[in-house]
């Protein structure tokens, strides 16, 4: 039996008799009324799912008794039918946040169509998606089992995302934990193709992705032109998902014209990462010809402090003479002071920005309890991330780039990752204090837990002594030392870190967009 009780509001109701008996026979409850006014008085007496509501009335109009029910009952979806097609009468209803807009003469099937895309929308859309992933599930179990190439591997985690997205709208838990167990089982596989792989991208002529040290020369400067200013936004950490969640609020001001996955190289960490992005370097080469700029794990101060520099040289080694300027946003001041200023950077031919934002939150994550307790899954991650971005001077500076008409290219540096599982290791009081990687000598570790680089030179790292060594750790494992062991995993456990091995933080988003 169906509950769901409908009031439709008509000064012709009688005429609509057919229309009443059909949803009748259908098991929906239907109260009529003759007027705006007579409606409103049972509004006030009876709880009602949805309304159809005649826009031409006598007395109080479709649109006015819109206006009062709105302001009496504001999430109760009403349905304006309405014999005129006049543009202004449908905006003044679409303003008023109606649920659905029908033209006479309607027939049954039409009302029958609204009522479930306004009531049963969520169930039938929870069903569709599930009885959808299931069938995508086996796919890409399949697929999982064949992949083996980085364009494959970067194809198969966008379809995972996308799923992640389509099924963190239903009420269907069960299905968003098998979901969670293929996306651990795919970083399982990620892991050992890169194991196999990721030192074979660095030899002469070999088939690589496009990478952190690549991503300016190859994906960016053939974006750079005289004609029209350039606005490269980098913002820290952003994972592909994240994007994808505040990819609706950037499409209001910009149109995608490419949207393409590179990799970070290893560590995914800021200081390897973003610095091979603006040298066009590995981090090795930059240790030999920047000795000035780069500092190792070990070093004191700021390891990202020469971005600007290294920018400028490779401008320089490319040969383009552009007019460019770079900016590096910590702080809510920082960022509106951009703002308020950035009618300057439209002489430029390139503005870079990098936004720390996203960093920053999920490195406070561990310090502030409150974060922790709003970001302590992916979705919940996405939705801060989105609601930041909304609400920030980022995308205040992408409205402004916008109006000047400035290209838009957003990227990152490395995604993250929520850690779950803690894997031990021990080194001695110089190997670096990242939870997802360490450097030093003499380091002992879980075999099977980590991506192991004895030969640091093979993948282009610096080695701080001759016995120096790498390991990564693979999918959701963070390092912990033995000592104050149950303290330290309780307390960064379900924290984002990066710098490991994982689709989440290698494979990012580069996406390029023209203003509207």
């Amino acid at each position: 039996m169906n509950n769901i009780k409908i009031l439709w509001v008509d000064d012709e109701i009688d005429l609509l008799k057919p229309h009443i008996l059909f949803l009748e026979n259908k098991n929906y409850e239907v109260t009529t009324s003759k007027s705006g006014t007579e409606a409103l008085e049972q509004i006030e007496q009876k709880n009602f799912d949805i309304v159809f509501l005649d826009e031409n009335m006598p007395g109080l109009t479709g649109l006015e008794t819109l206006a009062e029910i709105k302001e009496k009952r504001e999430n109760l979806p009403i349905v304006m039918i309405t014999k005129s097609e006049e543009e202004y009468i449908m905006e003044e209803a679409i303003g008023s946040k109606i649920a659905d807009y029908l033209i006479k003469p309607v027939n049954p099937n039409q009302i029958l169509l609204s009522i479930k895309k306004n009531l049963d929308h969520s169930r039938l859309i929870s069903e569709k998606t599930t009885s959808n992933y299931q069938q995508e599930f086996r796919k890409i179990a399949m697929d999982m089992a064949q992949v083996n190439s980085y364009e494959e591997w970067a194809e198969l985690y966008q379809r995972l995302i996308y799923w992640e997205l389509q099924l963190e709208t239903i009420e269907d838990s069960g299905m968003f934990e098998i979901l969670e167990s293929q996306k651990q089982e795919a970083n399982t596989q990620f892991c050992k193709f890169i194991d196999k792989n990721y030192p074979g991208w660095f030899e002469k002529n070999a088939d690589a992705p496009v990478m952190s040290h690549t991503i300016f020369k190859e994906k960016i400067v053939p974006e750079i032109s005289k004609d029209q200013p350039t606005l490269l936004v980098v913002v820290d950490n952003l994972r592909y998902d994240q994007w994808k969640a505040f990819e609706p609020v950037v499409s209001t001001y910009y149109k995608k014209t490419e949207e393409s996955p590179f990799y970070s190289i290893l560590p995914t960490a800021t200081q390897y990462a973003r610095n091979a992005m603006f040298s066009g370097l590995m981090p090795s080469e930059m240790e030999k010809l920047f000795p000035q700029y780069w500092k190792n794990d070990t070093d004191e101060g700021g390891k990202n402090n020469h971005e600007a520099e290294f920018l400028s040289e490779q401008l320089k080694r490319l040969g383009l003479n552009i007019k460019h300027e770079y900016h590096k946003i910590t702080s809510l001041k920082a960022g509106k002071k951009l703002v308020e200023n950035f009618k300057t950077q439209k002489d430029n031919d390139l503005t870079v920005v990098v936004y720390n934002f996203v960093d920053m939150l999920s490195h406070s994550k561990t310090e502030m309890e409150v974060i922790k307790e709003l970001a302590s899954n992916d979705k919940s991650y996405r939705s801060l991330t989105h609601s930041w971005f909304k609400n920030s001077p980022l995308l205040e500076i992408i409205q402004q780039a916008q109006q000047l008409g400035f290209k838009l290219i957003l990227t990152t540096d490395h995604g993250t990752i929520n850690v779950k599982h803690p894997s031990k290791v021990i080194g001695d009081k110089n190997t670096s204090l990242n939870l997802r990687y360490k450097t030093g000598k003499s380091l002992t570790y879980e075999e099977k837990d980590v991506l192991a680089a004895p030969n640091p030179k093979s993948i282009h790292l610096p080695t701080l002594n001759m016995s120096s060594s790498f390991i990564f750790a693979k999918g959701d494992l963070f390092f912990a030392y033995p000592n104050n062991f149950n303290h330290y995993v309780s307390y960064y456990r379900n924290t984002y870190q990066h710098g490991g091995v994982s689709l989440e933080e290698m494979v990012i988003p580069f996406v390029v967009m023209t203003p509207k």
